[in-house]
């Protein structure tokens, strides 16, 4: 049997689409990085499922299938707002704190979720690939990639899958083409546009670096206040998050635990998705062992 589709609301009242996998009593939320959609967790949803956890894979504002905010918010804080209704309203159904996999985008929602506008609301926390302090030439890397033909929009998903090969020559290029349709959108002039808001891009965060310095900071002072347990996973290879920036994210949270995963970008989960979903399980799994011994 596949997900199930399950419907939220956002901190606008804002409707966010998810697919929820599996049963048990201590829920997994997953949260995309930015252009993406929820489908990039499939795999990953699937395997944690297995572990006995009902997992949320959920599609951000301005992503996917969720709404496209009529107020153009697309501030980390507005994904953390979000982020912090959805989890109410999984704690109302499950009467347990979630566990949030954050990746990119969705571990900054996380970091400013927990360590500002709702400390306690977690049960742990999971950062993919994701520090308060990044490289800033990696993501204008990738805010290059997602402006491209962002109007214009590709001819087929073929042509999309193109463009992706160029933007990582690294990852193999899949033959079944059939996932990547998933992060598309075929609008009335026939041609294929990313299944996300353009007006994300144009939030003052990509391109004032006065501003993007502000938000680190104000990252750095949130992630200074978690005390829930934490595991940052980085992709060996990352073009956003060197060792320097894990080292300062361990000098603030000294109780996180920390793995680097080899043959990984900034994309961990779809470079390297098995070795990711063994990390995340082994964490999941020292997490119900130490709450059973408690």
């Amino acid at each position: 049997m596949g997900p199930k589709r399950v419907e939220f609301q956002g901190a606008e009242k804002n409707s966010l689409i998810a697919d929820r996998y599996g049963e048990g009593e201590q829920p997994v939320v997953l949260l995309h990085g930015g252009g993406q959609t929820r489908h990039s967790w499939n795999a990953a949803a699937t395997r944690i499922a297995t572990l006995g956890h009902p997992v949320y894979s959920l599609d951000q504002r301005g992503h996917g299938e969720s709404e496209w905010v009529s107020s153009e918010q697309y501030g980390f804080i507005d994904f953390a707002r979000d982020l912090v209704a959805v989890t109410r309203q999984v704690f109302a159904m499950h009467r347990a704190k979630p566990v949030v996999v954050g990746a990119s985008l969705g571990g900054f929602a996380g970091m400013l979720a927990e360590g500002q506008e709702n400390p306690g609301g977690l049960s742990a926390l999971v950062l993919v690939d994701i520090t308060p302090r990044i490289d800033m030439g990696g993501v204008s890397k990738i805010i290059g990639f997602m402006g491209d033909r962002v109007d214009e929009g590709f001819a087929d998903v073929a042509e999309a899958a193109d463009a992706i090969a160029r933007y990582l020559p690294d990852r193999a290029k899949p033959k079944d083409l059939s996932g990547l349709s998933k992060n598309l959108r075929l609008h009335e002039d026939g041609r294929y546009r990313w299944h996300w808001d353009p007006a994300f891009l144009k939030s003052r965060q990509h391109r004032d670096p006065a501003l993007a310095e502000k938000i680190q900071a104000n990252m750095l002072a949130a992630a200074g206040n978690l005390s829930l347990p934490v595991l940052l996973i980085r992709g060996r290879n990352s073009e956003l998050v060197s060792m320097d920036h894990v080292q300062e994210f361990l000098d603030h949270v000294p109780h996180a635990k920390f793995t680097d995963i080899q043959d990984a970008g900034h994309m961990v989960a779809g470079d390297k998705n098995d070795v990711f979903a063994a990390a995340v399980e082994d964490f999941l799994i020292d997490l119900k062992t130490n709450s059973q011994v408690a």
